[in-house]
Formats: structure tokens, sequence, C-alpha cells
């Protein structure tokens, strides 16, 4: 008789309790989807960006990849140039351009006291035709002589067609035979990006490809002891370039929008193709170079 009595309030008991243990049931779950909507879901995370002609694209956000951490917030304009200085985070801004035979003739003394800090020079290219011939910049001697004389710090970048590993270190090597071991204080930078308006022997490449000839060439420049940067805009990042692969190097990063649309990290910002700069007869391309100082 007892342990029927025993039973039945055992019984009675978990009527009880269950109510109890169903609300708490449910405050747990509730604070298990607040927190999950709190963390971010890396798998599904995108980002937006819109191109040169104002066309929106959408692209996953790569975990891997290292973010960009500049507070735009920093930045300035100041006669005609963009400036950033975060003094609290220790980052600055130098204020240079990139040029070719485009430029036409040069007064580099002009140009370096307008404020110009940096130039980035053509050193040449391969014609994006079948033939595909790697040639000089016209200027390239003189462009690097004159910004070397009067006192900008000076690299050089070489605008790539390259549809082969063979032909990526090709391009490597001319660069290095041009230079002739000649003192550079910016990076060689291998320019590979889109021609628009036309067809070019690239079209076909893989994006495989594409990221394979960065890595090639920026390889054989590094082991002739230069430093390198690749240039890229943001839908040859988003859609052409594995950027998981390239994160060993820097990124000089081309967008003319107001504020970089960049997720990723990068050193230098192309922010106009239009700009003015005294010394220098019609358009050409200004750049913001991010800088950390030394801890």
């Amino acid at each position: 008789m007892k342990r029927k009595i025993y039973f039945l309030c055992g019984i009675c008991l978990c009527m009880a309790l269950i109510p109890s243990c169903q609300e708490k049931g449910k405050e747990t779950l509730a604070e298990q989807a607040v927190e999950k909507e709190k963390q971010p879901d890396r798998e599904n995370q995108v980002y937006t960006f819109v191109d040169v002609y104002g066309q929106k694209y959408e692209a996953a956000l790569l975990a891997d990849v290292p973010k960009c951490t500049y507070d735009y917030r920093y930045l300035k304009e100041e006669n005609g140039y963009k400036y950033y200085e975060e003094r609290e985070e220790g980052v600055s801004s130098a204020i240079g351009i990139d040029v070719s035979e485009f430029q036409g003739e040069i007064d580099w003394n002009v140009v370096k006291e307008s404020g110009i800090e940096f130039a980035i020079i053509r050193l040449g290219y391969r014609g994006y035709g079948a033939e595909g011939r790697l040639v000089l910049d016209e200027r390239f001697e003189q462009n690097i002589k004159g910004a070397q004389a009067a006192g900008l710090k000076t690299g050089v970048y070489f605008f790539s067609q390259a549809v082969s590993d063979k032909e990526a270190k090709e391009e490597a090597e001319f660069v290095l035979q041009t230079l002739e071991g000649r003192k550079l204080e910016l990076p060689v930078v291998f320019d590979t990006e889109e021609i628009k308006g036309d067809t070019a022997r690239t079209d076909e490449n893989t994006r495989e490809q594409f990221t394979d000839n960065c890595i090639i060439f920026c390889d054989r420049i590094e082991e002739a002891g230069y430093e390198t940067m690749i240039y890229a805009n943001m839908k040859w990042m988003a859609f052409t370039l594995y950027m998981e692969e390239l994160t060993g190097y820097d990124i000089w990063y081309a967008d003319y929008e107001n504020t970089p649309q960049c997720p990723y990290d990068f050193s230098v910002w192309q922010y106009s193709e239009s700009g003015s700069v005294p010394g220098i007869e019609g358009a050409v391309d200004l750049n913001v170079w991010f800088q950390e100082e030394e801890k």
C-alpha cells in the first residue's frame, strides 16, 4: 500500500514540475537563438560594391582574408589631394601618382613641390593582342630618372597579359632585366586587369591562372630582392583572383568612390584616374599610401 502511495506521489510531483521544465527549456532555446543572432554567420556573409559604371555587385566575404581596419572618418582632402591620419592607431598617409608614357613630358620638380611624395612608374606591358609582345614604356627611363632626381620615392608597375605560368615568369624576367639591379624605394607591382570595350588574350584565363600569374611574377621579383604588390579593383578581387592564396602580398586597390569599398586589407588606394597635378598636363591617377608607424 505504501509503495502505491509513493508511486502516486512521484507522478504528482513530476506533473507539477513539467510546466516549469518546459518554461526553462523555452528560455534556454530563446537565449540560444538570440546568441546565434549576435554571432556572424561567416559561411553566408556577403558584401556589396559598385563598379566604375555604377553597376552593383554582391560577393561572398572570405573569412580567411585579413580585413581592412581603416576608419574613414580620418580621411580628408586638402589642396586637391586626399590624406589619412589616425594618430591613435599610428596610421598616416603618403600622397602619390602613377604615370606612363600617356602623361607625356613631366616636370618632376614641380610635381614634388605640389606635395606629391611618391610615384609608381609603368616599366612596360604585354600587348593584349594575340601576339602578346613585351614592350618597354617609351618614357620609363625618363620618368624614373626624373622622379628620383626630384626626390620622390619610386616604384614600378608592369601591365600583364600573361596566359600561362611561362609567360608570367617571362614578364618578371623582362622587368628584372630592365631594372638592371637599380634601387627602388617602393615595390614592383603586378598589374592585371580587365580590358574594357575590347577583347584581350587573357579573356579565356581561368581564375586559377590569374592567381598563379600573380604568385609566379611576385615570387620571382622577390627572389631578386625587390618588394612586390598586386594591383586590382574590387570586381577583380571578388570574382577573378583567389584572394585566399594572395594574403602574403600587399594590395594596391583601385576604387573611384568617395571612400574605399574593399572589405579586405590593402596598402595603397588609387582613388582617382582624373586627378590634376602641377607639372603634368592632363589627367593623372592619384593614390593614398596608408602607412603604419613602427612600434
